[in-house]
C-alpha cells in the first residue's frame, strides 16, 4: 500500500507578531493569534489583528475578553461580538472562542450569537469543551452549533494523558468536526499521538525563554518572558511529515 502523502495541519498560538512571523517561516499551517498567553491566551489588540492579516498563512484570533473561567456575562458577550467584528474587518480568517453556563455545560446560546456574528469567517471550539461534564455531549453541540474545529487535549492536563478521550472524540466526530489536539505537544511526542488517537489537526506553542532580556519584576511574567521559536516549529513540522 502506498504510503500516505497528507501531513497533519500544525496551528501555532502566539501573542505578539514576531511569534506570528516565526510561526510562519517554521512552517505552520496556521496561527492562533492571543495577547498575555501567561493568561491562557486573550484578545489581541486590533493592531495586532492587523498586522497579522499581513501575514500569508491563515490567522485566527482568540475571542476571549477577560482571564479565569468561561462563565460570560451579557456584557462580556457584547464585548466579544465587537471583537469578531474587529478580527473580521482586520481581514483575519477566522476566530477562537468558547462560552459555558453555570452548570459548566456549554453556553449553547450565546454560543449560537456570537457564532452568527462570525459569518464568512472559520471558527473554532477552544479548551473549554476539557472543563465540561461531559466532552463528547459538548463535541455533538459543537457540531450542531456549526463550529469547524475543537481544540482539545482530550479533556486531560495535557494530550497524551488524554489519548483515549481523544481517539472517542475523532469517532464521535465521523468526519463532521476537526478534532485539534493541542497541550503539551513537542515535536518528542506528537507523531504518536497522532498516530494513536487520528486527531486531524494539532496545536502548540513552540515556545521558548528569551534569554538576552532581563527581568524586571514588576513587568515580566514569572520565569521570565517566552516567545515562538521558529527552529521549534520546524522540529514539529519535521516530526508531523515522518
Amino acid at each position: 500500500m502506498a504510503r500516505s502523502t497528507h501531513i497533519t495541519p500544525l496551528e501555532i498560538c502566539v501573542d505578539t507578531f514576531a511569534g506570528a512571523l516565526a510561526a510562519q517561516e517554521g512552517g505552520a499551517d496556521r496561527v492562533e493569534l492571543c495577547s498575555a498567553l501567561s493568561e491562557g491566551g486573550l484578545t489581541p489588540s486590533v493592531g495586532l489583528m492587523r498586522q497579522a492579516a499581513t501575514l500569508s498563512i491563515p490567522v485566527y484570533a482568540m475571542i476571549r475578553p477577560r482571564s479565569g473561567l468561561f462563565h460570560f456575562s451579557d456584557a462580556d458577550e457584547a464585548i466579544m461580538l465587537a471583537d469578531i467584528r474587529a478580527a473580521k474587518e482586520a481581514g483575519l480568517d477566522g476566530v477562537v472562542l468558547g462560552a459555558q453556563q453555570r452548570d459548566h455545560r456549554l453556553d449553547v446560546p450565546r454560543l449560537a450569537r456570537l457564532l452568527t456574528a462570525t459569518e464568512g469567517m472559520g471558527s473554532t471550539l477552544h479548551r473549554v469543551i476539557d472543563v465540561v461534564p461531559d466532552p463528547l455531549e459538548a463535541l455533538d453541540a459543537a457540531i450542531q452549533l456549526g463550529f469547524d474545529r475543537v481544540l482539545t487535549s482530550g479533556a486531560a492536563p495535557e494530550a497524551i494523558d488524554g489519548a483515549d478521550m481523544l481517539r472517542d472524540m475523532v469517532a464521535r466526530a465521523a468526519g463532521r468536526i476537526s478534532v485539534m489536539a493541542g497541550c503539551g505537544l513537542t515535536h518528542e511526542n506528537v507523531a504518536a499521538l497522532v498516530r494513536e488517537t487520528g486527531v486531524t489537526e494539532t496545536h502548540a506553542a513552540c515556545a521558548d525563554k528569551i534569554v538576552d532580556e532581563r527581568i524586571f519584576s514588576d513587568f515580566s511574567p514569572a520565569g521570565g518572558r517566552v516567545t515562538t521559536s521558529k527552529h521549534m516549529v520546524q522540529m514539529m513540522k519535521g516530526a508531523l511529515e515522518q
